[in-house]
């Protein structure tokens, strides 16, 4: 007899989610998909690098604690009431579900990427939680998203890209569009965490669809 698969109210399937914030600039698309995934209830496993308290801290005000309990606090109170579960991880924690093939969770985001961590995950090198995890998605075979936030991209940052997107990972930098005519750059950051959202397979209204005014 199969498990039945635990479900939202909507019918849309629960997902575990890994998300990972790095250094890189950007820190707001990575909140924001935060908000996103929890409020559409799906069950979220964050972790994030000291780099990434220093952005979060200098972009957006926020001071994300060390420990992990003060974290999955402090963003509860940030978020308000959300649907979903939030479960937060230090990275050197091994005992970490995301850290063993046996219960990797149904997809992973790094978001923001910085090129440092792009790299350790192109080379395999799994020297902490972040890049563990990631090894682990590409080696099961469960979806990985890397949004690396950089310009320009150097020879040797296109070819960790392309030896990531051989290995089945999907990289999406954050290059917003401007056919939905964006007044503000929440808008902006919309278009990018909608789009994330969609390869992951979550429900989402974030912006209006190409060709649906023509409708």
């Amino acid at each position: 007899m199969m498990d039945s698969v635990e479900s939202n109210p909507d019918g849309s399937p629960v997902k575990t989610i890994t998300l990972a914030l790095t250094g890189a600039s950007g820190m707001p698309y990575g909140m924001r998909l935060l908000e996103c995934l929890l409020k559409g209830g799906q069950r979220v496993h964050l972790v994030y690098s000291q780099a990434a308290q220093i952005v979060a801290h200098q972009e957006m005000g926020i001071v994300l604690p060390g420990r992990a309990q003060d974290a999955e606090r402090m963003l509860a109170e940030r978020l308000g009431e959300y649907s979903g579960r939030l479960c937060v991880y230090g990275r050197e924690d091994w005992y970490a579900p995301m850290a063993s093939g046996s219960n990797p969770g149904d997809a992973m985001v790094i978001c923001p990427c910085t090129m440092g961590t792009l790299a350790k995950v192109a080379s395999g090198m799994s020297d902490d939680l972040i890049a563990r995890a990631a090894d682990v998605m590409i080696k099961e075979n469960r979806k990985l998203i890397l949004v690396p936030r950089e310009m320009p991209f150097s020879v040797i940052h296109l070819e960790n890209m392309v030896k990531l997107a051989k290995a089945g990972a999907v990289i999406m930098p954050p290059n917003p569009g401007f056919y939905h005519a964006p007044s503000s750059v929440q808008d902006m950051v919309d278009f990018v965490v909608s789009r994330i959202l969609d390869h992951l397979g979550v429900k989402n209204a974030l912006l209006p669809r190409w060709g649906d005014a023509r409708r």
